[in-house]
């Protein structure tokens, strides 16, 4: 796994990349979450760190400006949960559903670079099946009607498997 990668808030206000020497944005860290970056945002002075509440000031402008992901019943169920019993076990939740619906996207986004890969892949195996079914049907209707002619053919080729010398004795 790729360690974090720092970035320094500054009493300005301004975000420093040490990774790539460079000031970023709140968006620009958005984007480096989103491409799968570990961050870790600490106070340039103290050393504290920030990396929560910086994450959830990305959440925030995400909502305000973007299409909002969580709505009003969700954030009030959330304030309700906070600091209760059952917080814990609703971090918990989240967590294992946010993971597992991150798995399943894999799966499906893999799923599907196989089919663009091989987009003939599963027509040719569906030819592949049908095939081998119609010599399955055309071997049965052979030997349904053809019974006796595939046994009669079957006998001859035990007389022809015996030695011919036997015959010639009997002249």
């Amino acid at each position: 796994m790729k360690p974090e990668r720092l970035i320094r808030k500054y009493s300005n206000r301004r975000l420093y990349d040490t990774s790539g020497s460079r000031h970023v944005t709140l968006d620009d860290l958005r984007q480096l979450v989103v491409a799968g970056e570990k961050i870790k945002v600490v106070d340039d002075k103290s050393g504290e760190d920030l990396t929560r509440s910086v994450l959830l000031q990305i959440i925030a402008e995400q909502e305000q400006f973007g299409l909002p992901v969580l709505g009003c019943e969700l954030l009030e169920m959330i304030i309700r949960f906070n600091g209760g019993p059952m917080q814990a076990l609703l971090t918990s939740y989240l967590e294992q559903a946010f993971s597992a619906m991150l798995r399943q996207q894999e799966a499906m986004q893999s799923e599907m670079a196989k089919a663009l890969q091989m987009p003939f892949g599963p027509l040719t195996e569906l030819a592949r099946k049908s095939m081998e079914a119609w010599e399955q049907m055309q071997t049965a209707t052979r030997n349904a009607f053809g019974g006796s002619a595939a046994e009669t053919s079957g006998a001859a080729n035990k007389d022809e498997a015996k030695p011919r010398g036997d015959s010639k004795k009997g002249t």
